[in-house]
């Protein structure tokens, strides 16, 4: 029996840091146009959370940024490789990653046809964060995914108006190795400024194998006025990770607690590379202009670029099942043989997102949406086989191309009555087109389907003397995920429905803030797991006519000192 102990402690930590002061008085666009579209306000009758880039750099220790995210209200994060580095889950209110809505820089990150997220793609992009928004519920519209479990917002364009330079190094656990180079120019000119990241991390892991090999650069450059700004981010990750997202069997966990199934189909020994390769690269261009003294626009333009494959080991495959005919050999005819299997993926994600905000007095409106398409080609090559004379060189056993568009609208308003009270309006239409050619196993099914939703939210906020008390009705629908469809012709998933209904008291001061929320999710035709997965380990689900889950989430923070506060969390649910 072996025993490690799983402590993400950090022994060397080297920080060079200088700087030079500098001139800027344009603070037009300090705070980014774009999140703000996205974002709920303090006032906004939502469960949410923020961190702060100081926040983010205490707990960023090379983990993925589920674990970023670990102590705040109804989150649960794990770890395949069971150290936070390689491919780690997150799930909230007891929903998973593809109920969960993500944006970078109010930009859609989810996955278009599995909707999850997989932030190994971007290791250390926590670095290059200066806030994070957590809302838990459906909260306020955003772009990309349906939020049926929380929206998670990440900011990156804030301006640095010094010039910085950092190299931070840490080593760990399991020879975890984590080493960062950013550096900034501040202002230039009044105008200008460039800030760039370079990280690589790489980990053992806890299971057996598990072992993670990661890359990641990220630059962006911004033109600033007084009513303008232009930025573009360019940001991308490449990783090797050894797959171990089959997890341990319940059988093993008093004996062998790291035992990690993939590559055991080997015959010998485990097969060395039954990895995932995946590189993906972001484009990112903004333009943000004060119109006139009460009117923002924004706009974005991206686009994505992914490529990669799992390669997996499998013995005594058919030759029929990779479309081959029987092999015979001058004796025998041979059937099966061992193969070693490289699933692709290699797609475009490409769109606009787009805001007009206007704040007068006591009222804010915001009108907003974007559009998306994804091009996606999935095919499978052997790479090798035992019985090579039986598998053409360099063979392709199946190509099947998936389209993918959403296009949403949204319009958020706020009215402040009195000096208590705020009402919250939001509605979002959205539209998505599914194209999909086929399945790797099922090529022959096509689906071809057209989803509509309109979500509308509403909410009461009352504010005095430190207390905020806070009441919401919010409706989300969401599109099936591209597995989901693979169950055959006959039974084809439905879209899901939530009525999400919250309530929630805060009390802040510089001293504590407590903060008491209680939510009602009702579900209609939600997708819920059989318990069955398939050969690469992705879990199948059904729609069940009707279901709920109710809970009470509790937090609190108190502020000892400058220097020194205590914070805690605690949920209740049932389902």
């Amino acid at each position: 029996m072996r025993f490690c102990l799983i402590i993400a402690f950090w022994l060397i930590n080297f920080n060079l840091y200088s700087q030079a002061e500098k001139k800027f008085n344009d603070t037009a666009f300090m705070q980014p146009v774009e999140v703000l579209a996205v974002r709920a306000g303090e006032k906004a009758p939502f469960a949410k959370t923020n961190l702060t880039k100081k926040e983010i750099e205490k707990m960023n220790m090379g983990q993925d940024l589920p674990f970023l995210l670990n102590q705040t209200p109804s989150v649960i994060v794990n770890s395949d490789a069971g150290n936070g580095v390689g491919y780690t889950g997150i799930r909230i209110r007891g929903t998973d990653a593809s109920r969960i809505n993500v944006t970078l820089n109010g930009i859609p990150y989810n996955d278009a046809e599995s909707q999850g997220t997989f932030f190994v793609d971007l290791p250390d992009f926590s670095s290059s964060v200066n806030s994070i928004q957590v809302q838990r519920g459906v909260g306020t519209s955003s772009n990309g995914a349906g939020a049926f479990g929380a929206s998670i917002n990440l900011s990156t364009n804030d301006i640095n108006k010094e010039f910085y330079t950092a190299w931070n190094n840490a080593y760990g656990s399991f020879n975890t190795l984590k080493s960062t180079l950013q550096f900034g120019s501040g202002i230039l000119g009044n105008h200008f400024t460039v800030d760039g990241r370079l990280s690589k991390i790489k980990s053992d892991g806890y299971i057996d194998r598990a072992s993670s090999n990661l890359q990641s650069f990220y630059i962006s450059t911004a033109y600033i006025d007084s009513f303008a700004s232009v930025r573009l981010n360019i940001f991308s990750g490449k990783e090797k990770t050894y797959q171990a997202w089959n997890g341990v069997p319940e059988s093993f966990l008093k004996t062998d607690r790291t035992y990690n199934s993939s590559g055991m189909e080997r015959p010998d020994k485990p097969y060395e590379n039954e990895t995932d390769n995946y590189t993906q690269t972001h484009y990112q261009l903004f333009f943000n202009k004060q119109l006139k003294r009460f009117w923002k626009f924004n706009t974005a333009f991206f686009f994505t670029k992914g490529k990669g494959y799992y390669e997996q080991y499998k013995a005594g495959r058919s030759l029929s099942s990779f479309g081959l005919p029987d092999y015979f050999d001058g004796t025998d005819s041979i059937k099966e043989t061992d193969v070693v299997r490289r699933l692709w993926l290699d797609n475009n994600f490409y769109g606009n997102i787009f805001s007009l905000q206007h704040q007068k007095n006591n009222t804010q409106l915001t009108v907003g949406g974007g559009w998306n398409k994804y091009e996606g080609r999935h095919f499978g090559e052997l790479a090798w086989a035992k019985v090579q004379s039986a598998v053409p060189l360099n063979y392709r056993w199946y190509d099947l191309p998936a389209t993918k568009r959403d296009f949403s609208l949204y319009a958020k308003w706020t009215q402040q009555l009195f000096n208590t009270l705020q009402t919250y309006a939001d509605v979002q239409f959205r539209n998505v087109n599914y194209t999909i050619n086929g399945f790797r196993d099922n090529p022959f099914l096509k689906i071809y389907n057209k989803y509509s939703f309109v979500n509308p939210k509403l909410g009461l906020t009352y504010n005095s003397n430190d207390w905020q008390l806070y009441a919401s009705f919010a409706v989300a629908q969401k599109e099936p995920n591209r597995d989901d469809f693979e169950a055959g012709i006959t039974q084809q998933p439905k879209a899901e429905k939530l009525y999400d209904w919250e309530w929630g008291v805060e009390k802040r001061n510089k001293n504590y803030n407590l903060a008491a929320n209680i939510y009602l999710m009702q579900y209609r035709d939600q997708l819920v797991l059989t318990g069955k997965i398939n050969d690469v380990g992705a879990y199948t689900r059904i729609n069940i006519p009707k279901s709920y889950r109710l809970g009470v989430e509790l937090n609190g923070t108190v502020n000892f000192t400058e220097w020194i506060n205590a914070s805690a969390n605690f949920t209740i649910s049932k389902k």
